[in-house]
């Protein structure tokens, strides 16, 4: 009786623990919990907009997840890539939408070249932001292809 009461809870507990394990899927909704405020940077001379993560931001920080997105090559001989909410006709980039709808997608490993508006869903640990201006706010690191 006691093996058969063992063998049921771990036939139980498995789907607890896979899920337990899996990336948490978030969406380009979950990613506009930030404001802007414009901040002196005294190394550039200029203003820049420092992000301010609101908490459904700020708990996804340091965590696995997974997002769907478009893909943009910037620098494909560095494996550069950046995941865009938008095709990239209407990305950040081209004026259509904000820092807030793009990724940067920093590979755990080189990879295969991607195309311009592959959509791909992205795995990797979620990375905040608010100090280099020479990087995108939203970082995934370790990022790896969801298949």
């Amino acid at each position: 009786m006691k093996k058969n009461l063992t063998f049921i809870f771990l036939l139980l507990a498995i789907p607890v623990l896979v899920m337990a394990l899996a990336p948490i899927k978030i969406t380009w909704e979950n990613l506009r919990d930030v404001t802007f405020k414009k901040k002196w940077n005294a190394s550039e001379n200029m203003f820049v907009l420092e992000p301010q993560f609101g908490a459904k931001v700020n708990a996804l920080k340091g965590k696995e997840v997974a997002l769907t997105g478009y893909m943009i090559p910037v620098d494909v001989d560095a494996n550069y890539y950046v995941l865009s909410a938008n095709p990239f006709a209407s990305c950040f980039f081209c004026g259509q939408a904000g820092p807030e709808s793009v990724v940067s997608v920093k590979f755990k490993k080189v990879t295969k070249r991607f195309d311009t508006d592959d959509r791909l869903t992205i795995k990797g640990i979620f990375t905040l932001n608010t100090d280099d201006i020479n990087e995108l706010n939203y970082i995934i690191d370790k990022a790896e292809v969801e298949l």
